[in-house]
């Protein structure tokens, strides 16, 4: 059954909405959306079926400006300060679990940027945003060298590019697929649960 609720922030109330697997969860993956989009992307709504389905407990994170009614993105440090608010909570809703984080575009670079300071296991990252379009020279790959077993999933037209893999950094590139992963969700879900099925993190 979900659940959806607001967490406090200190940038202001942040919304999450919950869903459980069908017995004891084997950990707690937590989602955030990308920088003018909002939880119910398709991919995001495709991972969160497959983890659940896997017995994972699947939070997905509306960030404070969103909730508040902004398109424009807050600057990182907002972010991060706010989703370590809202991932504090949760590992207190949801403890004696791995915590596993990720998110799609921004989403997935507020993961990574905070998975030390949260203590996660694990990340899964969609449609990460390697640099601006046309500009690769802006190269964002350092946010992805976290030490962390990570899922990387990017489009082959995605105009952000695409990370190289790293020694635990895994990137499975989608054809046909661009920035906004609509052309195939389950598809990506399926890879986001292969993944997952791989680590210590889903029940036998």
């Amino acid at each position: 059954m979900p659940q959806d609720d607001e967490i406090p922030t200190p940038r202001g109330p942040a919304r999450v909405d919950t869903d459980l697997p069908a017995g004891a969860p084997s950990a707690l993956l937590v989602l955030g959306h990308g920088a003018g989009g909002d939880v119910d992307a398709p991919d995001l709504r495709a991972v969160r079926d497959a983890a659940v389905a896997a017995g994972l407990v699947v939070a997905r994170v509306t960030q404070p400006y969103r909730v508040a009614g902004r398109r424009a993105p807050a600057p990182a440090g907002h972010l991060d300060e706010a989703w370590i608010a809202v991932l504090a909570v949760l590992r207190q809703r949801h403890p004696g679990v791995p915590l596993l984080v990720g998110g799609r575009s921004s989403g997935a670079r507020v993961a990574c940027r905070t998975a030390a300071a949260v203590g996660a296991a694990g990340i899964v990252a969609l449609a990460f945003p390697l640099h601006p379009p046309s500009r690769p020279e802006r190269s964002r790959a350092a946010e992805l060298a976290t030490g962390l077993p990570t899922l990387v999933v990017n489009g082959d037209r995605d105009p952000f590019g695409v990370p190289e893999p790293g020694p635990e950094v895994r990137v499975v590139t989608r054809p046909g697929e661009r920035h906004d992963l609509r052309a195939d969700p389950p598809g990506t879900a399926a890879v986001v649960r292969a993944w997952l099925q791989q680590q210590p993190w889903t029940h036998p």
